[in-house]
C-alpha cells in the first residue's frame, strides 16, 4: 500500500469512528483511533465507560469492527490496545 493509499484509508477509518463515536458517548464511552496496522488491523483504545464495560468486547466486535468491514472492506479487524479480558 502506498503512502497515499494508507493516508486514504486512515481518513476512511477516522470517519467511520466519528460516526460511531456519538453511541458510545450516550452511554459514557468513546473511542480514540490509535493505528492502522501494515495487515489493516485497526487498533483503537475504548476510553470511558467502555474501557471498564464487561460488554466492551461485544460492542467491539458486533459494532464498531461489523460497521468497521461494513464501510472499508478491506479491514479485517478491529482491536482494542486497553481491552479487560472478563
Amino acid at each position: 500500500m502506498t503512502e497515499q493509499q494508507n493516508a486514504e484509508m486512515i481518513r476512511k477509518v477516522e470517519n467511520v469512528i466519528d460516526q460511531i463515536r456519538p453511541y458510545l458517548q450516550a452511554d459514557g464511552g468513546n473511542i480514540r483511533f490509535v493505528e492502522l496496522t501494515d495487515d489493516n488491523v485497526v487498533n483503537v483504545e475504548l476510553l470511558g465507560a467502555c474501557g471498564s464495560c464487561p460488554m466492551s468486547t461485544m460492542t467491539l466486535k458486533a459494532g464498531v469492527e461489523q460497521a468497521m468491514k461494513k464501510a472499508i472492506p478491506e479491514v479485517k479487524s478491529v482491536e482494542a490496545i486497553n481491552m479487560n479480558v472478563y
